[in-house]
């Protein structure tokens, strides 16, 4: 099977912007002022064993005084997908298309580590030197990052998460395997693939009664990436009144999406559909 990576772009480009920086002349710069747009902090991981960079964004309108649901997003450094969703939050907030949540992104530092589950597919195994580590990252989530969260801003008890590629495996192993852990979970591209598609063989045999009896919401996107397609296709089509009774489902197709374009135009129709006004 082709293993299929996220290309890594942004970083390059950061780094073309620096050196682009440091070129111009110190006066065509005076006077100039951080660019900001939220808040970032550290926060220490007693289960991770690492400290983990958070960076959070409340959309225009919500001062702090105003309870927000929570987003949390993997991926979510500043080199990663934080600021292109950030930017959708922006945008989807202000010209009313979404209700406003507090966007809480999570940088990486062993992304193919967190992400996944453990595998017997030895191609798997082949794209990290660790992998298998995803039940310590939704510990992390549960017992660290959202209370900490809760503890320095003003929420609502509602969350959701997002993710793309293998952090949206990470988003629909979570729906299955803790599904309170969140209200609404929506994955885009999700690598269903690994481990040789066991996460969805299970679903289809032990069936998909463990999720929650709260109501859910699973929102689903796929590219032109055939594979994946196909997987994510099937999964869904387990879902029915009688397998899942509480949970929304929506499946959206996007073959005119490649797997390196589909998060952002993905992640606009998600946010107008499963967190509309």
């Amino acid at each position: 099977m082709m293993i299929r990576l996220r290309f890594q772009t942004v970083p390059l480009l950061l780094l073309f912007i620096a050196l682009a920086v440091r070129a111009v002349p110190a006066a065509a710069v005076e006077g100039a002022a951080p660019l900001v747009i939220g808040e970032t902090f550290t926060l220490p991981s007693e289960v991770l064993g690492e400290t983990r960079r958070i960076n959070v964004y409340r959309p225009p309108g919500a001062t702090e005084a105003t309870p927000l649901p929570v987003l949390v997003m993997p991926d979510g450094g500043m080199a990663e997908d934080f600021l292109h969703v950030a930017g959708l939050v922006q945008v989807s907030v202000g010209n009313g298309t979404m209700r406003p949540f507090l966007l809480v992104g999570i940088e990486n530092t062993e992304r193919r580590r967190d992400m996944t589950h453990p595998t017997q597919n030895e191609e798997d195994k082949k794209i990290a030197p660790r992998v298998g580590g995803s039940a310590a990252f939704r510990g992390f989530l549960r017992s660290e990052l959202l209370p900490a969260i809760r503890a320095r801003y003003r929420t609502t008890e509602e969350t959701a998460i997002v993710g793309e590629s293998l952090a949206g495996l990470f988003v629909v192993e979570t729906f299955l395997r803790e599904p309170d852990l969140f209200d609404t979970y929506i994955a885009f591209d999700p690598s269903l693939w690994w481990n040789d598609r066991q996460l969805v063989k299970d679903a289809e045999t032990q069936g998909l009664l463990r999720v929650s009896a709260r109501p859910k919401v699973l929102y689903l996107a796929t590219s032109s990436q055939a594979e994946i397609a196909e997987i994510t296709r099937h999964f869904a089509g387990l879902f029915n009144p009688q397998t899942a009774p509480r949970v929304t489902l929506h499946f959206n197709p996007m073959p005119g999406e490649t797997h390196q374009t589909i998060y952002h135009p993905a992640a606009l129709l998600a946010f107008r559909t499963v967190f509309k006004p």
